[in-house]
C-alpha cells in the first residue's frame, strides 16, 4: 500500500515549513481528495529534487595565506559626492 502524508508529516519529512508547502502546493506534485492533500513517498522525491541546490564551492585564494578580504577597498565618501 502507498504511504500518504498529510501536510504536517511531508513538511517534517522535508525538513520544510508547512506553511512553505501550503504556499507553493500549485507547483507541487500531490493528490487530492475533495479538500484533503496528500504526498506520497514519490511525490516527496519530485520535491526534493524540483528544489534541491547543492553550495557552490568557494572560490580558492590566490596567495597561500592571504586573506580574502585584503583586496577590498573603501567606497568613497557620500559627503565627497554631493559637493
Amino acid at each position: 500500500m502507498t504511504r500518504r502524508l498529510t501536510y504536517p508529516e511531508a513538511a517534517a519529512e522535508l525538513r520544510v515549513e508547512e506553511s512553505w508547502l501550503r504556499r507553493h502546493i500549485k507547483k507541487l506534485p500531490h493528490s487530492k481528495k475533495g479538500r484533503v492533500v496528500t504526498f506520497s513517498d514519490a511525490d516527496l522525491e519530485a520535491i526534493d529534487a524540483q528544489f534541491h541546490h547543492e553550495p557552490e564551492q568557494a572560490p580558492q585564494l590566490r596567495a597561500v595565506g592571504a586573506h580574502p578580504l585584503a583586496e577590498l577597498k573603501p567606497l568613497p565618501s557620500r559627503r565627497a559626492a554631493r559637493t
